[in-house]
């Protein structure tokens, strides 16, 4: 029975899902802000796709004043290092769906 519990639990992932795959459905707390400006669309242009490395490179800026901006830099204030890293990694994963 012991040998069989891997492949159940490996059964039961491809049946029922995993939390890591239920988890990248949903957006981080934070990330829903964002799709106002930046939609399909929008003149802000769209989130999804671009490189993780590349947006949380933005929100470090907006944070820290080096990129000049009238409204992100409040935004990204609001979010810290983890957080921006959560989010950036959710818009750059539904670029690749």
């Amino acid at each position: 029975m012991r040998a069989a519990r891997p492949v159940l639990a490996a059964l039961a992932a491809l049946v029922f899902g995993t939390g890591a795959c239920a988890a990248e459905m949903r957006p981080p707390p934070g990330a829903s802000s964002c799709t106002g400006c930046h939609a399909e669309g929008a003149a802000m242009g769209r989130l999804e796709g671009r490189s993780e490395a590349e947006i949380v490179a933005a929100l470090d800026a907006f944070r820290s004043g080096t990129r000049p901006a009238t409204l992100m830099n409040r935004i990204a204030k609001g979010f810290d290092a983890q957080e921006s890293r959560a989010i950036a990694a959710w818009f750059a994963a539904q670029g690749a769906r």
